[in-house]
């Protein structure tokens, strides 16, 4: 199913995002959704672009699940970005890592639960109702998880986005985006120049602001000229 697509299922009234590229992770999620969880209106995205441009579009999503594994997200900033431009919308996670940095850093960035794909149907629909309640679901299997380390993120995501080395982790978009603002091109022109929506654009601009430490243009296009100039300089690649 295209992600412009909905079939009759929601929460609360509301409709629900699914986004992965696994045909048989959407499709059994859309089976809880709708038979178990009484769900009205599914949408599906197999990338995480398609995901950003359908959540651009639906403003009246309740409930998002990423597959943290599907192309195109390739950094935790992402989850937070998300947090931060749908403030209102629930987030879970489903992966099928049982890995505690994973795990952390998902929750760190916000999400409202992290849902392994290895438990069982009624696992899974007991962790969804969880989360479209309001409340945060972490797995069962992780019962020493502190807190305290869930929820104050920033120092790890900061961690987290550097790739081992000097420069941050950025992923393909993001680097375009970081390259057009050094060019000093607006959204518009961002939107025209790679086939996306403003709204997308704008969704990737905060991701890459986070990424570089700036809170405004200005700030983004220097660090970026930096960023990008220290990258040449070295030979290395982002």
């Amino acid at each position: 199913m295209e992600m412009n697509q909905m079939t009759t299922t929601s929460v609360c009234g509301m409709p629900v995002l699914i986004s992965g590229y696994d045909d048989y992770f959407r499709v059994a999620l859309r089976t809880i959704l709708t038979d178990r969880l009484g769900v009205s209106v599914v949408l599906e995205a197999t990338s995480f672009e398609e995901a950003v441009e359908c959540l651009s579009s639906h403003p009246e999503l309740a409930l998002t699940i990423f597959a943290i594994d599907m192309p195109g997200m390739s950094n935790w900033v992402d989850l937070r970005t998300v947090r931060d431009l749908f403030p209102d919308l629930r987030v879970a996670v489903v992966s099928a890592s049982k890995e505690r940095h994973d795990i952390l850093m998902s929750l760190q960035s916000g999400v409202h639960g992290y849902v392994s794909k290895t438990v069982s149907v009624n696992e899974l629909t007991v962790a969804l109702r969880h989360i479209c309640n309001g409340h945060v679901y972490i797995p069962s299997f992780f019962p020493e998880l502190p807190v305290a380390e869930c929820f104050d993120g920033h120092i790890a995501l900061a961690k987290a986005g550097r790739s081992g080395g000097r420069f941050p982790r950025v992923t393909a978009r993001q680097k375009e985006i970081i390259e057009l603002l050094v060019a000093g091109k607006s959204n518009k022109a961002m939107a025209r120049a790679l086939d996306l929506s403003e709204g997308t654009v704008k969704f990737h601009l905060s991701a890459a602001f986070r990424l570089l430490g700036a809170t405004n243009r200005v700030e983004a296009a220097t660090a970026g000229t930096l960023l990008l100039n220290e990258v040449q300089a070295s030979g290395a690649q982002l």
